[in-house]
């Protein structure tokens, strides 16, 4: 075992080497996180050497907590770090031949009598945008001229000069599946009862409001949309602002400042690191959903305070998600807010991805784990999934909120929200309540937790290496090789299948992904023929790396025993 996967047992991951009839990936072992399970007999040796703290953190959790991130294989490995500098070889051959004009080079570059100024662009990005995201650009962008509900329109387009422009053709591509857009519960729909209550709110308040909350833009509605949020959560008050990015990126400098330390998880939003970074704050970063690592930061801030005058602290704030976009991971919470409690630091958890898609009641992370929401000190999230709208919101305790009033920029300087989007989120949100006095709410809830199971297993069986938590309605699908990225879009398109594929430098450069996003008004058979497209373009494009519970295996490996085994 290397010294890393050992030190991985010890945060509550469990790995276990494969069978003689299946390949070791990576390292040779295959990682998952799980809770509440008693393992066979042939990995209780292994469960014997984490007891401890298993013992600990098993206690927190009322529920199984299972999460696979099979390692990748070796030989992809060194094929994937190939691809990426033969891509970087030819780079520079064709970066050659347009210095001596063989080539056109379209992209934006310095004018000669600026050549001794400060440079605009940094030549690396220049270089990565010109040679390597330029071959695959047709599979970003493209324009969907429909509700992007579970089907979509796409507008067809062309380009004759390798990606650089593009034309319409004037086609359009009819009821493409749609397993991109983040419509979790179905609500980015055209016709319903969120999209008439939006229609006749449009006919009463028109379109815009022109105005800050603070001038001539605070309406009624805004205010009964706080309070619904506010109760909804379970929390004293609530705020809502007309973007889900500036959420973030404009109210975490309004809480922390210099001499504060705020603790970020690796993975988290840009938006939240741009708001920690915008706060002059101390930023510390530790390894992903990793309570040990967050542990050590913590005592190490405790234990010396500020660098030099090693003062305490003026306060520590830990930011978390609740389901992280590109891993469909689900933050540990239960450990967070322990920890939180322990070392007497303050919890910021964004539930963008979270709130809606999570939960009995679909309150989020937080109601997936039965925990009290007084628990959190700041809970964020959007309208953006979940709702079918815009914008995003803060709740927690009413000194929090009313501090936030006078001192957020997102909420002083901000245009408000606009009143049909407000309506929207006031009608979704009271479905999902039962407050509508129907049962919608509850049977998409139902719909998407259903869904997410079935589509999570079937990629699972076909030997697809898929991350992120069981529950989660993000999967992300690896690919691994640059080359794979472009084919595996162009490849689903040409089935009627929309997807979402993920290269650096939003993910690892070793970790290229597809990453689809379950929804309720997902149909079985429209899940059926994604599935069968996706498992067609896999054999096609050789995808199916994983070597763990693959169809004919005699051997029953953990993650299988934990599966058989869920409540």
């Amino acid at each position: 075992m290397t010294q890393s996967s050992a030190k991985k047992l010890l945060n509550g991951e469990t790995c276990h080497r494969t069978g003689q009839a299946k390949k070791a990936a990576g390292n040779g072992f295959v990682k998952n996180h799980c809770f509440f399970q008693q393992p066979p007999k042939s990995f209780r040796r292994l469960a014997e050497k984490q007891n401890h703290h298993v013992s600990c953190t098993s206690a927190l959790y009322n529920k199984s907590f299972v999460e696979s991130f099979e390692e990748t294989p070796l030989l992809v490995a060194v094929f994937t770090y190939m691809g990426y500098g033969i891509l970087t070889i030819f780079g520079y051959l064709r970066d050659f031949l347009r210095e001596w004009k063989f080539e056109k080079c379209h992209l934006a570059r310095e004018r000669e009598e600026q050549k001794d100024f400060v440079p605009l662009y940094q030549d690396f990005e220049n270089f990565y945008t010109r040679n390597l995201y330029m071959r695959i650009r047709d599979n970003w962008n493209r324009p969907i001229c429909s509700v992007p509900g579970a089907k979509m329109d796409l507008v067809e387009r062309v380009t004759h000069d390798y990606n650089w422009t593009f034309e319409h053709t004037g086609k359009v591509l009819k009821d493409v599946i749609n397993m991109g857009s983040y419509n979790y519960l179905g609500f980015a729909e055209n016709s319903g009862t969120c999209a008439d209550a939006s229609s006749e709110c449009t006919m009463m308040y028109g379109v815009g409001v022109s105005s800050t909350r603070h001038e001539i833009g605070n309406l009624d509605k805004h205010e009964k949309l706080e309070k619904l949020v506010a109760r909804f959560l379970g929390v004293e008050s609530s705020m809502v602002f007309g973007m889900g990015f500036a959420t973030n990126s404009m109210n975490i400098p309004a809480l922390t400042s210099k001499g504060c330390l705020i603790l970020s998880d690796e993975l988290n939003h840009a938006s939240l690191v741009l708001g920690a970074r915008l706060s002059g704050s101390t930023i510390r970063v530790f390894k992903h959903n990793n309570m040990q690592s967050l542990e050590k930061l913590l005592r190490d801030a405790i234990a010396h305070g500020q660098p030099r005058t090693h003062r305490p602290w003026k306060k520590i704030l830990i930011l978390v998600e609740g389901i992280y976009s590109m891993e469909g991971s689900i933050v540990r919470l239960p450990e967070v807010i322990a920890l939180k409690k322990k070392y007497k630091a303050y919890l910021y958890l964004d539930e963008a991805h979270s709130i809606g898609a999570l939960g009995a009641r679909g309150r989020g992370v937080v109601d997936y784990f039965g925990l009290d929401p007084a628990d959190v000190d700041i809970m964020m999230g959007t309208f953006t999934k979940s709702f079918g709208a815009a914008g995003g919101y803060i709740g927690g305790k009413k000194e929090l909120i009313d501090y936030l009033r006078s001192h957020s920029h997102s909420g002083v300087y901000a245009t408000s929200m606009s009143p049909p989007v407000t309506q929207q989120i006031i009608t979704s949100m009271k479905c999902i309540m039962g407050e509508d006095g129907t049962t919608l709410g509850q049977e998409r809830l139902r719909q998407l937790s259903e869904n997410t199971t079935y589509f999570r297993r079937r990629l699972h069986e076909m030997g697809f290496i898929i991350y992120g938590n069981n529950d989660s309605p993000v999967v992300p699908l690896m690919l691994y090789m640059p080359a794979k990225i472009g084919a595996f879009g162009r490849e689903m398109l040409k089935r009627n299948i929309g997807t979402v594929v993920v290269g650096f430098p939003a993910t690892p450069i070793i970790e290229s992904r597809a990453r689809f996003c379950v929804s309720a008004a997902h149909t079985r058979e429209m899940l059926d023929t994604a599935l069968n497209a996706i498992s067609e373009v896999g054999d096609l494009l050789q995808l199916k790396y994983s070597r763990n519970n693959r169809p004919g295996d005699e051997e029953t490996d953990y993650f299988s025993y934990l599966e058989s085994h869920q409540d």
